[in-house]
């Protein structure tokens, strides 16, 4: 069981570095449109409802997402990962509204692999908190 465990790190990894890595990447892009121009992705019905202009709350989606990735590399990579699964299933609705049905199809693929990450991140917790609180316990009877 505990070799099952090691082999699940390394693709839990692979996830977390790249559900870190990429939303910092994509939100620090709203404010430079290096890679994409991100206001045609609004969607016409969430453009007549925002109160403000779509590049103006797209700075705020890039905070949001600059956020998210930087827990998701923290200690709460389990709340990024989960919040990531969200925000990008919230994405893909907007891009099914744009119709964007390819890109939409892609994001909710990538929001059940932001899910797997949290779930590996739960099994993988669960398994080092009994280590760590025996090695606690070693360090506290050799003190």
């Amino acid at each position: 069981m505990q070799n099952a465990l090691k082999q699940l790190e390394t693709p839990r990894m692979a996830l977390r570095i790249g559900f870190g890595l990429v939303p910092i990447l994509a939100g620090l892009d709203k404010f430079t449109y290096v890679l994409a121009d991100w206001s045609a992705y609004v969607a016409p019905v969430a453009r007549a409802v925002l109160p403000i202009e779509p590049e103006v709350f797209l700075y705020a989606v890039g905070i949001v997402e600059i956020l998210v990735g930087g827990l998701v590399l923290s200690r709460w990579t389990l709340l990024g990962s989960y919040i990531a699964a969200v925000w990008l299933t919230l994405i893909a609705v907007n891009l099914v509204l744009a119709g964007y049905f390819d890109v939409a199809v892609r994001d909710m693929v990538l929001a059940v692999a932001a899910f797997t990450l949290g779930r590996l991140t739960e099994v993988h917790e669960a398994t080092e908190s009994p280590a760590r609180a025996v090695r606690g316990e070693r360090a506290a009877l050799a003190a």
